[in-house]
C-alpha cells in the first residue's frame, strides 16, 4: 500500500558538486529537501524511487550517479549511497515481488536484457556516449551500476534526508504509454508493506524563448493543469495526460506521474472528503524555461 508520495524535478543543478559555491535555485533545493524529509518522516517500510529513463527496469540500490556526463572534469567522481550492503537485500524483496507480478516490467527487461542477463534488480545498461570513455572506465572499475539521472538524484535526496532504510529504484521508459504506466503503478502499490513513492521528473522544457525547446504557447497551460491535478489530488487527470502532447512539450515527468496516479488512485485509499490524497505544493516555477514542481502528498 502507498503511505505517502513526494514529487521532485530532476535537473542536474540539484547536485551541488556541479554548481560549486554558487547558490543555484536555493528555493528549489530547499523545497526538495522538505518534500523528501516528509516522505521519510512517515516511516515507510520501503521507499520506491520512480523516474523516467530510456527503459523500464529495476536498478540495484547500490547504484551510483556518475557526474562525468554533466561535468567531464569530474570523471571518476560518483555519488553513491551509504550503508549499501545493509539495505540492498531488503530493497530487492520489494523489487522482486513487483517484478513477479508485472507483465510490463518483465517484458521490458526481456527486450533489453543481454545474452547473459543480470538479475532484474541489478540492470546495468552500458554508459551512454555522452558520458565518455572515462565515465565507462570509472563505472567498470567501481563495479556498481550507473543510475539514470532521475534515480541517481532521487537516491541522493534520500541520502541527504538521512534515510538508510530499504529502497527500490524503478525507471519507466519515456515512451511508455498510460496503460503501461498504470500497470506498473498498480504493482508498486500491491505489496502489503507501507511503500512511500519519490517521483522524479520535470515539466515542460518549452516555457520561454531561452528554454531548451524554445517557447511553445501550450506549455504553460499544460504545466498549470499538472499543478492543479497534484494540488487537488486529481489522479484521474494525471492518468489522462496526453503522451503525444507531453512529448511535444518536452515534459519528461509524464510517465512517472502516471505511475504515481495509478499507484495512489488504484488503491482506493483517500485522505480527504473527496477520496483524494492531501497535497501541498512546495515549489512551482519555470526557471530557465523549464517547469519544476515539488509537492508532498499524504494519504
Amino acid at each position: 500500500m502507498i503511505a505517502a508520495a513526494a514529487l521532485c524535478p530532476a535537473p542536474p543543478l540539484l547536485v551541488r558538486e556541479l554548481t560549486g559555491q554558487a547558490e543555484i535555485l536555493p528555493d528549489l533545493r530547499h523545497a526538495c529537501t522538505v518534500a523528501v524529509a516528509r516522505l521519510v518522516a512517515c516511516a515507510p517500510d520501503v521507499i520506491a524511487v520512480v523516474g523516467p529513463a530510456d527503459l523500464t527496469a529495476t536498478w540495484d540500490a547500490a547504484g551510483q550517479l556518475d557526474l562525468a556526463a554533466y561535468a567531464p572534469a569530474l570523471a571518476g567522481s560518483v555519488l553513491a549511497s551509504p550503508d549499501l550492503a545493509r539495505r540492498v537485500l531488503a530493497s530487492r524483496v520489494l523489487a522482486s515481488s513487483v517484478l513477479a507480478r508485472s507483465d510490463l516490467a518483465s517484458s521490458a527487461l526481456a527486450s533489453t536484457a543481454p545474452a547473459s542477463p543480470a538479475p532484474a534488480s541489478t540492470v546495468t545498461p552500458t554508459a551512454t556516449p555522452a558520458a565518455g570513455s572515462r565515465a565507462r572506465a570509472a563505472a567498470a572499475a567501481d563495479k556498481r551500476p550507473v543510475l539514470p539521472l532521475t534515480l541517481g538524484l532521487g537516491a541522493r535526496l534520500l541520502d541527504k534526508a538521512g534515510y538508510d532504510g530499504p529502497r527500490a529504484l524503478w525507471s519507466v521508459a519515456g515512451s511508455a504509454g498510460p496503460a503501461e504506466c498504470a500497470r506498473l503503478g498498480l504493482d508498486l502499490a500491491a505489496p502489503s508493506e507501507r511503500v512511500a513513492l519519490l517521483v522524479m521528473g520535470d515539466g515542460s522544457a518549452r516555457r520561454s524563448v531561452s528554454a531548451p525547446g524554445y517557447l511553445d504557447e501550450r506549455a504553460e497551460p499544460f504545466d498549470t493543469e499538472i499543478e492543479r491535478a497534484v494540488r487537488e489530488g486529481d489522479m484521474l487527470a494525471l492518468a489522462a495526460l496526453d503522451p503525444v502532447l507531453a512529448h511535444d512539450l518536452m515534459v519528461s515527468g509524464r510517465p512517472a506521474w502516471q505511475v504515481l496516479a495509478a499507484a495512489i488512485g488504484g488503491t482506493g485509499l483517500g485522505a480527504n472528503a473527496n477520496g483524494a490524497p492531501r497535497a501541498e505544493i512546495l515549489y512551482s516555477e519555470a526557471p530557465f524555461g523549464v517547469a519544476y514542481l515539488v509537492a508532498a502528498l499524504s494519504m
